[in-house]
């Protein structure tokens, strides 16, 4: 009986790069040691033709095309998983439709499996050619900090494109919930890892659906699911401000004392005032967002909702 490798394909307003990416994996296939080939693709609630490309492409290939789609835009954390639970391969893949992660990398990524034991073989981008500048900056700056702050590690560069045998991809799956963040899920599973390393690439076509302010929310997120350090931070400001404080008035009083000097000036009263404010803000803001997340989970709302399967 032949094996399978499936390939889990998050779409957002794609229709521009599908039959692409679906050719360029084709061409990879034969060397990929006699394994079959499933394609899941999930629909992320797309605005243009991606889904009746979808529908167009099942036809071409009804054996290896299979592909959910969303009844709205529920993020990508969300269509990967979806995409995990779905795929029945004995090897599962996870790769973005765009073509920035190379099809040709899925062959050393097998060998990585088969031939030298790794449970997962994953990819690193050598350098962010191409992408803006600031971008990369906030990039660097939020694996420097997670790293310090967080017991799992995240190395910098690295995809979400990579292999997993099926006892990995059952681990994730155990990890049910709602808010996702998963390079911290698929770290924290542990098992035999390896990276291999690639240049950055160009998308293929259209224009991608992240934006700095969402990259700028998904870190968030991954702070917040992976660290406890934010609530610490805000313990140790509170107890600084408090400290600071103390000894304010008591410098206050023993000047009065001592020197007689005037306790009089509005201004910095209300400077003190908004200092001490704005550090009880930030903190009562740490810990609304650790509230939040908690209230999402307590709801046990669906991760997603599937209008529409092949």
């Amino acid at each position: 009986m032949s094996k399978t490798i499936s390939i889990v394909i998050p779409c957002f307003n794609e229709q521009e790069s599908i039959f692409l990416f679906y050719d360029a994996v084709e061409k990879v296939k034969p060397s990929l040691r006699g394994y079959d080939i499933e394609y899941v693709f999930v629909n992320d609630g797309s605005k243009d033709q991606t889904l009746n490309i979808l529908r167009k492409l099942h036809q071409k290939d009804e054996k290896s095309i299979h592909y959910l789609s969303f009844s709205r835009n529920f993020g990508k954390e969300a269509a990967l998983y979806a995409g995990l639970q779905a795929s029945k391969g004995d090897y599962v893949a996870v790769m973005d439709v765009d073509l920035q992660d190379p099809p040709a990398q899925l062959i050393p990524m097998l060998e990585g499996i088969e031939d030298e034991g790794y449970d997962i073989v994953g990819t690193r981008r050598m350098n962010r050619k191409g992408e803006p500048m600031i971008r990369s900056f906030f990039s660097q700056l939020f694996y420097k900090m997670i790293n310090k702050i967080s017991h799992t590690q995240f190395l910098n560069g690295v995809r979400d494109f990579r292999l997993m045998t099926r006892q990995v991809v059952n681990a994730v799956l155990q990890m049910s919930e709602y808010n996702r963040f998963s390079k911290g899920l698929f770290s924290w599973v542990g098992f035999d890892v390896k990276y291999l390393e690639y240049s950055n690439r160009d998308r293929i076509a259209g224009k991608t659906s992240w934006s700095f302010w969402g990259l700028f929310k998904y870190s968030i997120e991954g702070i917040v699911n992976f660290s406890e350090m934010p609530l610490a931070i805000a313990s140790y400001t509170g107890l600084v401000s408090f400290i600071i404080s103390l000894v304010s008035i008591l410098f206050i009083i023993l000047r009065k004392i001592f020197f007689g000097g005037s306790v009089n000036g509005w201004a910095s009263m209300i400077s003190v005032i908004l200092l001490i404010g704005g550090i009880q803000l930030f903190c009562l803001g740490i810990l609304g967002r650790y509230i939040g997340n908690l209230y999402l989970e307590a709801k046990r709302r669906p991760i997603y909702i599937i209008k529409e399967k092949n």
